[in-house]
């Protein structure tokens, strides 16, 4: 059974930082590609940052986000990681991983919440 434990959310002041942490287990972690996702309030859900498998040679991230956010892995511990610095108001949002393909079934996420 697959589980993805998303968690290191919490609240911060604008232009803070927040390192959240996503624990995978039930899956060969090292062959895929993961990704982390945020949805905003009345938003759909979107991908903002991704990672390809293995050593993880290959990030992308949504323009909103660049230069700011920067995705990690661990393959010896099942977990992938989204540095986020910089924090803006706009970033708040429930966070999750998933594949980029979302085909796992969605943890429960972890708050954002970026505000003064």
């Amino acid at each position: 059974q697959v589980q993805l434990v998303e968690s290191g959310g919490g609240l911060v002041q604008p232009g803070g930082s927040l390192r959240l942490s996503c624990a995978a287990s039930g899956i060969i972690f090292s062959v895929n590609a993961m990704g982390w996702y945020r949805q905003a309030p009345g938003k759909q859900r979107e991908l903002v940052a991704s990672i390809t498998s293995g050593s993880g040679g290959i990030r992308n991230y949504v323009d909103s986000v660049k230069g700011r956010f920067t995705i990690s892995r661990d393959n010896a511990k099942s977990t992938v990681y989204l540095q986020m610095n910089s924090l803006k108001p706009e970033d708040t949002a429930v966070y999750y991983c998933n594949t980029p393909w979302a085909l796992f079934s969605w943890g429960q996420g972890t708050q954002v919440t970026v505000s003064s």
